[in-house]
């Protein structure tokens, strides 16, 4: 039985990629270069150390790593207190299941942009912690940021169901033994072999429906010292045994809940 939910908030509560893209395509432009979709995916969900580390690697060093947190954060804080762009149902779904279930947020997305996230909503008082990508070893795919948020929650990995849009929030949710709802990322689509080691997979927060979490089945649970791994590829050690649509496992028509 499900009773704790988390939550991912970059690209799943919202609709930040777009921003999060041309704040580096800016922060780029200056010294003759572009960044790429390709780039883009391959920083989405990591920690603020991997995706800066990767930026000034780009800027072949022009920028030291913590120059380039400096510079896209407050770029990033700067819009997001501007104009925070929720997805679709983001606020419907964490009010459907703040009175219900225990709730987090685990993401890898930097203090200070959670913080305002916070600020802008009323989200606060409905998540009992908060974790961001900052506060673990190991950003997404690593499972870390789940066991901890689990650990600080004093739930177990087997009633924890996460909600993720992300390939690397995919994978660090199969190797944490949590169960995944994934809700694929409009912008940058996860590969399919991904999405498909998800439990259950809705293409819109529009579509969740509290039935989901009910309909969830068991899976596999791997302990945290198994989870605690180098090996989060597709297909890997941790991949999900069961692999449905969130109709085919629950057995459900798909009215959404509001």
């Amino acid at each position: 039985m499900i009773t704790c939910v988390v939550f991912d908030m970059d690209g799943l509560l919202i609709d930040s990629e777009p921003v999060w893209h041309q704040a580096r395509a800016e922060l780029f432009h200056p010294y003759g270069l572009e960044w790429t979709d390709e780039d883009q995916e391959h920083t989405m969900g990591v920690s603020t150390t991997e995706w800066a580390r990767y930026m000034a690697s780009r800027l072949d060093n022009r920028l030291t790593a913590d120059q380039a947190i400096e510079e896209i954060i407050s770029r990033m804080e700067a819009r997001y207190r501007e104009n925070l762009p929720l997805m679709p149902g983001a606020t419907e779904v964490i009010s459907l299941l703040a009175n219900r279930y225990t709730l987090g947020l685990a993401s890898g997305s930097h203090p200070r942009l959670i913080q305002a996230t916070m600020d802008a909503t009323e989200w606060r008082k409905d998540f009992s912690e908060i974790v961001s990508g900052d506060d673990v070893n190991r950003g997404k795919p690593a499972p870390d940021i789940y066991l901890e948020i689990t650990r600080r929650l004093q739930v177990p990995v087997a009633q924890t169901a996460v909600l993720e849009d992300s390939a690397n929030g995919i994978l660090a949710g199969c190797a944490a033994g949590v169960k995944v709802i994934a809700v694929p990322n409009t912008h940058i689509r996860p590969p399919e072999n991904v999405i498909n080691q998800a439990d259950i997979v809705i293409e819109s927060l529009l579509d969740f429906s509290a039935e989901l979490l009910r309909g969830l089945r068991t899976h596999t649970i791997f302990t945290a010292e198994e989870a605690q791994v180098s090996d989060f590829q597709p297909g890997g050690k941790h991949a999900k045994c069961t692999t449905t649509q969130a109709h085919q496992q629950t057995g459900l028509g798909s009215p959404p809940f509001f």
